[in-house]
């Protein structure tokens, strides 16, 4: 056995220290002592031979650095050789294989320690991508990975509810969408053609991936309450199952169960009337869509969300100012799920652990918004007279729904969450014609 080679000195190499865990200052001592255990003497020069080897191997394409620690006695003296002062060699090697650029893994290299124990001999490699200590160093991320969604209401890729589904994509979400069964047909050709490709892109270049597309009308809630002339009607031809029950009974029996359940539905069939000229039977169809549509989906998909999940649905400032124009029972509607979410965050919270909050949105110009008849004008007074004078985006309002179904809104229910540049807090509009006139 020849003699062992000392090891490099670390004041030579920047990119070589020995650190004691007692004192920095300790210096490392030739490993030819003859005090050093066998082991070491005949260890240590070829596990560093091994990693010089690792160095040239893994060269110079990688993106991720790869850390090397090898854990060593750092001795002064014979005499202090067995104290349980530790130090550590740590090596940087700049590049790594691609494969290592978003993934962190540890190896091991067998010693001839491991026939000739000792608690001094030990080497470990860890090879981290920067993308990994990045993530861990900062940030807070919204981590939706393992989670399974369920939105119900897209229809198109420009509302509220196609946004939210990309927010919760982005953040490692499964997405199941529920769409309004005379709108299925066009949406599911439209996305099986590629017509939303570019606004299926997520911020990493990948594309939003809809595991499940479910015929959904969230009016009805048993195949026994659909009137004859709804079932016999031939936007509804072609497909099945599409109530309340028999779609978290669909859900159930394809996936499982659902961690996020999403409530973007509203439709009122009088809303450019006055609520004064508004019939019975269109005030309670607004209620019925807008409103107790996700008292129905939550009560029926309580039973297969894991405990810890959360729902998120969406309302307006009408349910608490006036906006005159907003007819049809659609301001009486979202002032009911208002007060639906408090009520349900006790109830969904106390029974299955699960959180109940919405999002008070702004204007914003959607397909089904344009049915109002002056969303238009609605996004203009917005811009003119919120604190923050800017156009609002459908993403923002995806971000805060993804913000608030995951673990760091852990806390947060039976909130209404106002996203909308500030508007609600206005009580004086300063476009106003009477201001013109003062100033």
């Amino acid at each position: 056995m020849g003699r062992a080679r000392a090891p490099p000195n670390p004041t030579t190499n920047p990119k070589l220290t020995c650190r004691s865990a007692s004192s920095l200052s300790s210096k490392p001592t030739s490993h030819s002592n003859p005090a050093l255990p066998i082991a070491l003497r005949v260890f240590l020069p070829q596990a560093r031979d091994r990693l010089s080897a690792i160095a040239r191997i893994m060269g110079a394409s990688a993106a991720a650095g790869l850390h090397v620690v090898v854990e060593r006695p750092c001795a002064s003296s014979p005499g202090r050789m067995f104290k349980s002062r530790t130090a550590f060699w740590r090596i940087n090697l700049k590049g790594a294989s691609q494969g290592l650029a978003n993934s962190s893994s540890i190896f091991s290299i067998r010693s001839p320690c491991e026939r000739y124990p000792s608690k001094f001999c030990r080497v470990v490699t860890r090879a981290l991508s920067g993308e990994s200590e990045k993530r861990t160093a900062y940030g807070l991320p919204i981590d939706l990975r393992g989670k399974r969604a369920f939105i119900a209401g897209v229809a198109d890729d420009n509302g509220y509810g196609w946004a939210i589904a990309k927010a919760l994509a982005a953040a490692g979400a499964e997405i199941l969408v529920g769409t309004w069964v005379p709108a299925l047909n066009i949406f599911e050709t439209s996305l099986r053609r590629g017509k939303f490709d570019e606004s299926r892109r997520l911020p990493n270049g990948s594309l939003m991936h809809i595991a499940k597309v479910y015929p959904l009308d969230a009016v009805y809630d048993t195949p026994e309450d659909v009137p004859e002339d709804v079932k016999t009607n031939k936007r509804y031809a072609g497909s099945s199952n599409w109530t309340v029950k028999e779609v978290a009974e669909s859900v159930k029996n394809d996936f499982g169960s659902i961690d996020i359940l999403v409530h973007s539905l509203a439709n009122a069939p009088e809303v450019t009337k006055p609520l004064l000229e508004t019939s019975r039977r269109g005030y309670l169809a607004a209620i019925s869509a807008s409103s107790y549509s996700f008292v129905s989906l939550l009560q029926h998909f309580l039973p297969i969300m894991n405990p810890g999940g959360a729902t998120v649905s969406l309302t307006y400032i009408a349910s608490e100012r006036t906006i005159p124009g907003y007819g049809g029972g659609m301001s009486s509607a979202k002032a009911a799920l208002e007060s639906d979410t408090g009520v349900l965050a006790f109830e969904a919270g106390r029974k299955g652990q699960i959180r109940v909050n919405t999002i008070s949105a702004g204007p914003l110009g959607s397909r089904a918004a344009k049915a109002i008849g002056f969303i238009e004008k609605m996004i203009d007074y917005s811009y003119s007279n919120a604190p923050l004078q800017k156009e609002l985006l459908a993403d923002e309002v995806g971000n805060t729904a993804a913000f608030l179904v995951s673990p760091l809104a852990s806390a947060v229910t039976g909130s209404v969450v106002y996203v909308d540049n500030g508007l609600n807090t206005m009580g004086l509009a300063i476009d106003s014609r009477s201001l013109a006139t003062q100033n």
